[in-house]
C-alpha cells in the first residue's frame, strides 16, 4: 500500500518538474498545453470488440491474447511517432488510448501540435477542453417493487451480473450502499470483468469487494496544468466531492439502507438495480471539474474492463468547435463504446430552461433530463398575526410560540452594523448578546454570500446554539433573486424563507411589532411571535412529474452556429429533483451535508443514474439487446401524463418556476417520463447499428475527413448517406421541412404475435400520413412504417405531433414528431 501511494506522489512530482521545465523552454514562447491526438490506424475495439449481431441485439466478445498483442503494438507505434515527429524535443505523453480510439494525450507546444498534425499517421489533433459535473422513494414512485423488479426475480437479484461504470468524482468505498456483506444473496463478480482496484493511502487495500469491483482515477491532464490539489482532490478513487458517491448509489446502491441525516430518519434508500456491480473511473474533481483527456482515458478503460453500461454526469464548459457538435473526442470514444455493445447514459445538463441549452448531442448517447417526483419536503412558519409563510428546511418544529428577534437587534455593545456589515448573517456568536437571544427565535439574513459559500447555514445554526436560541428563521436578502433552495438539514427548529416577497412580509410584521422608547427610540419590547411547523415529514403531490426549470432543453444544436440537428434531445426525463442518495464521508460539495452519510441533491446528474440503473434491469432481462434496443425500450413506452392523468408540465422560468409552466414538448422531455415497468415489455423495438451512425456522420457537409480521422471509416466506401431524421430512432425530428419529406421506421417484434392499429397527431403547419394504418406481426418479424410529411404553411416555430401504435395485447408504442422550419412553397419561384 505504501509503495503504491508513494508512486502516485512521485508521478505527480515528476509531472510538476517536467511541466515547469517545458513551460520555461526558451526555444518556443508559446505556452504548452494538453492535446488529444487521434491516429488513422483503427483502435483495438474495432478489431476485437466486434459483436456478433442480429437485427435486435448482440452477443459477448472475447478479445483474448491477440487483443493484448494488438494493444501493445498500438502503444509502441504511438511512442515511435512521437519520437520521430518531435525528434530531440521535450514532450510528455499522458495517456495512450487504444481500445475505443487509437490516440494519445500529450503535453506539447502549439508548434509541436502543428508538426504532429502534418504527419500522415495522424488523423486529428484537438486541444483539450474542460468539463464539469452537470434515493429513498423514487423506486416506489417508478413502480419498481411491484413492476420491473418482479420481472427480474425481485430486488434480491435486480441487476445481477450487470456492471455499471461511473465516470464521476469517485466513490466512498466504506458506505453501506456499496457493501457486499449486508445481503444474504451473493454478488458473484462477472468472469469477463478485467478491471482493477487502485490502492492508495486514502483508498486502502480492501476498499473494493464483490459489489464495488473496480476503481481507478485519471488526473494526468489536470496535474500538467498545475491545478491538482492532492489534499482536496485526492490522487485516488476516493470521492472528495460527494457527487460520484451520490450517482453510483442512485443507480446501483444496496436495497433498504436507512437514510439518517442530522439525527433524523428519512426512510430507506435503494438503487434502481441494487444487485448490479459498480466500477468507478474518477475523472472529475471538486476544485476544478475535469478535462476531456482524462475523461476519454476513463471511458477507454471502462470499455476495456468490460462494463455493460457507462453513466456520464458531465457536461462540457463550451460547445465543441468544428463542423458539428458530434465530432469531439468524448462523443467519438462513446461511439466506439456503443459499437462494443455498451449502453451510454449522459446527463442533459443544468443549463435550462432556454431552448438549445442541451449539453449532450449525439444520437448514440442516451440523454436524460430532470423531472420532479411526487415527494416533497415543505416547512412553514405561523406568525402571531395568523399569517402562514412557506419555507424550506429539514428541521423539527417548535413546541410552542416563541418571540422573534432580529440578529441586528441582538448585538452586544462592542458590535455594530457599521463595523460588520454581514453581522446579520449570524456567523459569529461573539457578536451577540446572549441574554437577548436566549430562548427566542433568531432572525438571520440569507444573502448572496451563502450562495457563494462565504457564509454557511451550519455556522449560523452553531451561533444560535451557542446563544441558546429556540430556533432560527432565515429570510432572503432582496438582492438574491430567483435562487432555488434544496431542502437542507437543520439540526434545530429552523426555516429558510426562499421568497424575497415572503421575507418582506416577515420583516414588516416583525418591525411593526417592536415597541420603542418615544425619546431614545431604543427597542423596549420585541412583540413579534411565531411558531415553526417543521419540515421533517414528506408530502406527496399528484402533479408529478414535471420537467424542472434547470433541465437543459432541445432542439439539439448541430454546431456552434446553433443550426438545429435532426436529432431529438433529451431522449427522456427521469427523477432528478430532491433525490436522497449516499454521500461521501469526505464530500465537500454541499457544506450542509458535510459529514453526513446521505444528501439530498438536484440536477440532471441525479436523473441520469436512474436511467442507468433501469437499463441494467432491461439488459438483465434481455441480454442480447444492443444499446439502441435498450434505448428504444426506454423511449417508446415513456409516460406522457402525470399522476392526475394530465399532460406532463415543464417549468419555463428560473424565478417562480411553478408560476411559469406549460405542457412539455419533446424538446423538454424527449419521449416522456421514464416508465420502468413498461420498458421491460416494450413489444416493438427500433434498432440502429454502428454503420447507421457512420452514415449519418458522413451525411454532414464536409465531414468525410473528420469521420475518417475518428472512426477509420471512409465515407466514399458507402453507397449513400442519411440524415438524422432517417436514423431508425424512436423519434422523428425534421429541422427544416422543405415542402415534403418521406421517412421510414423499421421495428422488430420481440413479443408474441400481435395486431396493431396506427394513429397520429400532426405538428401544426404539417400534414402527416402513416402507412400502413393496421398490420399484424409475428414474433421476430419486422414491420416498416412509412411516414409522409407535407408542409402546409411557411413557419419557423417548432411544432409537435405523435405517432401511436396500439397492439391488441396491450402494447403501446409512441414515436414523437418534431418539425421546426416549415416551407410550404418556393418563395423565389412564386
Amino acid at each position: 500500500m505504501g509503495r503504491i501511494y508513494w508512486a502516485h506522489l512521485v508521478v505527480a512530482l515528476c509531472l510538476g518538474m517536467f511541466v515547469s521545465s517545458l513551460c520555461q523552454d526558451d526555444s518556443d514562447t508559446d505556452f504548452s498545453a494538453v492535446y488529444i491526438v487521434t491516429l488513422r490506424q483503427a483502435p483495438a475495439a474495432h478489431h476485437f470488440g466486434e459483436l456478433t449481431t442480429d437485427r435486435a441485439g448482440f452477443k459477448n466478445r472475447s478479445p483474448g491474447r491477440k487483443y493484448r498483442s494488438y494493444r501493445s503494438n498500438i502503444a509502441r507505434a504511438q511512442d515511435s511517432l512521437l519520437r520521430r515527429a518531435l525528434r530531440g524535443e521535450q514532450y510528455l505523453k499522458l495517456y495512450s488510448y487504444h481500445y475505443l480510439i487509437n490516440g494519445f494525450a500529450v503535453f506539447i507546444t502549439p508548434l509541436q501540435a502543428e508538426k504532429l498534425s502534418k504527419r500522415r499517421e495522424v488523423a486529428n489533433v484537438v486541444l483539450d477542453f474542460s468539463v464539469r459535473t452537470a434515493t429513498s422513494h423514487t423506486p416506489q414512485f417508478l413502480g419498481l417493487p411491484d413492476g420491473a423488479w418482479i420481472e427480474v426475480g425481485g430486488f434480491e437479484s435486480a441487476g445481477e451480473g450487470i456492471i455499471i461504470g461511473f465516470v464521476d468524482t469517485g466513490i466512498d468505498p466504506k458506505h453501506p450502499s456499496f457493501a457486499d456483506d449486508i445481503s444474504k444473496y451473493p454478488f458473484p463478480v462477472p468472469a469477463h470483468f478485467s478491471g482493477i482496484c487502485e490502492v492508495t493511502q486514502d483508498f486502502p487495500s480492501g476498499s473494493c469487494n464483490r459489489k464495488l469491483i473496480g476503481a481507478r482515477h485519471f488526473a494526468a491532464s489536470a496535474i500538467t496544468r498545475g491545478i491538482f490539489n492532492a489534499t482536496q482532490d485526492y490522487a485516488s478513487p476516493s470521492d472528495g466531492d460527494g457527487h460520484g458517491t451520490h450517482t453510483a448509489s442512485v443507480a446501483a446502491g444496496n436495497h433498504e439502507i436507512p437514510v439518517v441525516v442530522a439525527g433524523h430518519h428519512f426512510g430507506n434508500a435503494s438503487g434502481m438495480a441494487p444487485h448490479s456491480h459498480i466500477a468507478v473511473y474518477k475523472a472529475l474533481y471538486k476544485s476544478f471539474g475535469g478535462f476531456a483527456a482524462d475523461v476519454v482515458a476513463a471511458i477507454d478503460q471502462a470499455a476495456q474492463d468490460g462494463v455493460g453500461i457507462i453513466n456520464l454526469a458531465i457536461t462540457p464548459n463550451r460547445r465543441p468547435p468544428g463542423i458539428a457538435t458530434f465530432f469531439n473526442p468524448i462523443d467519438m470514444a462513446l461511439l466506439s463504446a456503443v459499437k462494443a455493445g455498451i449502453f451510454v447514459v449522459h446527463a442533459a445538463g443544468n443549463t435550462g430552461p432556454s431552448p438549445k441549452s442541451m449539453s449532450s448531442f449525439s444520437p448514440w448517447i442516451f440523454t436524460v433530463g430532470a423531472a420532479s417526483h411526487d415527494r416533497t419536503y415543505s416547512n412553514s412558519i405561523i406568525l402571531g398575526n395568523n399569517l402562514t409563510i412557506p419555507g424550506v428546511g429539514l428541521a423539527p418544529g417548535t413546541d410552542t410560540i416563541y418571540a422573534l428577534i432580529s440578529a441586528i437587534h441582538a448585538l452586544n455593545n462592542e458590535t455594530t452594523v457599521a463595523n460588520d456589515m454581514y453581522v446579520g448573517e449570524c456567523q459569529d456568536s461573539s457578536s451577540f448578546n446572549l441574554n437577548l437571544v436566549q430562548g427566542n427565535l433568531l432572525i438571520c439574513s440569507y444573502s448572496i454570500r451563502f450562495v457563494l459559500g462565504l457564509s454557511t447555514i451550519k455556522q449560523a445554526l452553531q451561533t444560535a446554539e451557542n446563544l441558546s436560541a429556540a430556533g432560527v428563521v432565515f429570510y432572503m436578502d432582496p438582492l438574491v433573486k430567483g435562487f432555488q433552495l434544496n431542502p437542507v438539514p437543520l439540526g434545530m427548529p429552523s426555516i429558510i424563507i426562499p421568497s424575497p416577497n415572503d421575507s418582506k412580509i416577515l420583516l414588516q410584521y416583525y418591525n411593526s411589532s417592536l415597541e420603542r422608547d418615544e425619546l431614545t427610540k431604543e427597542i423596549i419590547k420585541y412583540g413579534a411571535v411565531a411558531t415553526i411547523c417543521g419540515g421533517l415529514q414528506a408530502n406527496y403531490s399528484n402533479s408529478a412529474p414535471k420537467v424542472m426549470y434547470y433541465s437543459a432543453r432541445g432542439p439539439d444544436p448541430e454546431d456552434n452556429v446553433l443550426d438545429d440537428a435532426d436529432i431529438m434531445k433529451p431522449n427522456l426525463v427521469a427523477p432528478g429533483n430532491f433525490i436522497w442518495a449516499a454521500w461521501s464521508s469526505l464530500g465537500t460539495d454541499s457544506v450542509e451535508f458535510q459529514g453526513e452519510n446521505f444528501a439530498m441533491m438536484s440536477g440532471t446528474s441525479m436523473a441520469a443514474p436512474h436511467v442507468a440503473g433501469l437499463a441494467a434491469l432491461i439488459k438483465q432481462k434481455f441480454p442480447s439487446f444492443s444499446p439502441s434496443a435498450i434505448a428504444s425500450a426506454l423511449s417508446t413506452i415513456a409516460s406522457l401524463y402525470d399522476k392526475t392523468g394530465r399532460p406532463i408540465m415543464a417549468q419555463r422560468a428560473y424565478a417562480n418556476p411553478d408560476l411559469n409552466q406549460s405542457p412539455a414538448t419533446p424538446f423538454d422531455m424527449g419521449s416522456g417520463f421514464v416508465n420502468a415497468t413498461a420498458a421491460m415489455d416494450p413489444g416493438l423495438i427500433l434498432y440502429s447499428s454502428y454503420d447507421d451512425y457512420v452514415l449519418f456522420l458522413c451525411g454532414i457537409n464536409g465531414s468525410a475527413p473528420v469521420v475518417l480521422s475518428y472512426t477509420g471509416q471512409n465515407c466514399w466506401d458507402y453507397n449513400s448517406t442519411i440524415s438524422g431524421s432517417d436514423l431508425n430512432l424512436p423519434s422523428i425530428v425534421i429541422a427544416k421541412l422543405n415542402q415534403s419529406k418521406t421517412i421510414q421506421r423499421s421495428m422488430i417484434n420481440i413479443a408474441g404475435n400481435e395486431t396493431y392499429s396506427v394513429g397520429w397527431s400532426s405538428p401544426f403547419g404539417v400534414s402527416v400520413k402513416v402507412v400502413p394504418t393496421h398490420f399484424s406481426i409475428a414474433s421476430g418479424e419486422t414491420q416498416v412504417l412509412t411516414v409522409y410529411f407535407n408542409a402546409t404553411m411557411n413557419n419557423s416555430v417548432a411544432s409537435f405531433g405523435r405517432i401511436g401504435l396500439f397492439g391488441n395485447h396491450g402494447h403501446i408504442v409512441n414515436i414523437p414528431l418534431s418539425v421546426i422550419v416549415k416551407i410550404s412553397y418556393n418563395i423565389t419561384n412564386s
